[in-house]
């Protein structure tokens, strides 16, 4: 049976049939660095090698096929999403292209608020601070660790006489690995009329997601992290309602009703959230992004999010008695996802820890002093296991 042929049910969390779709993993390798950019699978290449075999030696003209696979593609994110619809989502590119679409189309007066926090990655701020242009005040709320409480942001917005008119949010946060409450902030931006975006790039994957149940207005999300997808490949989720809001800052010729009828330059835009398309689609990047899907989906996200909290509580309780971290960021269990960080104490040798990992063929990631851990679905626990020993036995050569 082909690896890509593998039923559904026997891909659980850890088991020989999932990590069989990782070929990396039967070469030594431990890979946990999901919070940077995720491994493709053994579906994701043939996926996209049969897009391209019939680009090159087939039928060379995919185009209708490969608008129904990105049709199917959709599906699978509005399922991920819990989307009303799939006419929700849209592809664009990367994450910061999907958040730039909602401040850009806004109608801002000046005095007009954002509320952000101290801790988001750049992708979640830049947007905003060029609305500065309009007049518009971008507040960045101290925050320790990333740590972003619903009460933080009732007292923001109350505290803001009602200025603040949109919050954007990370649904995890890339350094920390902290997890905010986002249905309760949802509701309270709710309450108040406050858009409410979230960064999704450090979730979707790992944890399940629900845009309804967490009241939130948009959704951006790149599949080369924790969705294991390729660069260069990203969704945005708007509702309706924000939707019909934004007044949209480019247009392309997928961006109206009936695209196909050329010359009718006075149309519509299309009532969906495809109209943000605008043009010709990376339909490798979206077929490849279905195929991790479908592969993430049968796994199932919840049983993903419990896999990944045993794996990390290993990390976090066994990491701060290995003898090279100052600390060790740990939230409680609901407000953790796939992250564990560690601020080294020697932060000077941060790039030699790393290499000595690497050397044992553990990739993780090295930021701002800290080394953070990711692991996901096929990780196993025998493999943090070996990850913890090896942090033991570099800190033993360095006494």
């Amino acid at each position: 049976m082909p690896l890509s042929a593998t039923p559904e049910t026997m891909l659980t969390c850890g088991s020989d049939a999932l990590r069989a779709l990782f070929p990396h993993t039967a070469q030594g390798k431990i890979y946990i660095d999901h919070a940077s950019i995720g491994p493709v699978s053994v579906r994701v290449r043939e996926a996209i090698d049969e897009h391209l075999a019939n680009r090159s030696e087939g039928d060379i003209n995919t185009f209708f096929r490969d608008i129904e696979l990105a049709r199917e593609s959709r599906s699978l994110v509005a399922r991920l999403v819990n989307a009303e619809s799939p006419e929700r989502i849209a592809f664009v590119m990367n994450t910061s292209d999907a958040l730039n679409i909602i401040p850009a189309g806004l109608s801002w007066q000046t005095g007009d608020r954002i509320l952000l926090n101290d801790q988001e990655f750049p992708s979640n701020v830049y947007p905003y601070l060029n609305m500065k242009r309009h007049g518009v005040d971008v507040e960045i709320m101290p925050t320790h660790d990333g740590e972003v409480t619903p009460e933080m942001v009732e007292t923001a917005i109350q505290r803001s006489g009602g200025r603040i008119k949109l919050v954007s949010l990370s649904a995890v946060q890339f350094l920390s690995g902290y997890r905010p409450d986002l249905a309760a902030i949802g509701a309270i931006c709710k309450q108040h009329g406050v858009i409410f975006v979230v960064d999704a790039i450090q979730a979707a994957g790992a944890v399940p997601l629900d845009v309804q149940a967490m009241h939130i207005d948009a959704l951006a999300c790149g599949g080369q992290k924790w969705l294991m997808a390729t660069t260069g490949i990203a969704f945005l989720y708007v509702t309706e309602e924000l939707q019909n809001r934004i007044e949209q800052a480019h247009l392309g010729w997928i961006s109206v009703a009936k695209p196909w009828d050329f010359f009718r330059y006075d149309q519509a835009l299309n009532s969906s959230a495809t109209r943000y398309e605008n043009g010709t689609l990376n339909f490798p990047g979206i077929i490849g992004l279905g195929a991790s899907l479908q592969t993430l989906l049968a796994v199932d996200p919840s049983r993903t999010e419990a896999h990944l909290a045993q794996l990390t509580a290993y990390l976090l309780a066994e990491l701060p008695e290995v003898g090279i971290f100052a600390s060790v960021s740990n939230f409680p269990a609901e407000r953790r996802a796939g992250i564990v960080s560690g601020r080294l104490s020697d932060v000077a040798h941060g790039e030699q820890v790393l290499k000595q990992l690497g050397d044992r063929s553990i990739a993780v990631s090295l930021r701002e002093g800290r080394l953070r851990f990711a692991p996901h679905c096929y990780n196993t626990m025998d493999e943090m296991e070996r990850i913890v020993a090896a942090l033991r036995d570099i800190a033993s050569a360095a006494q």
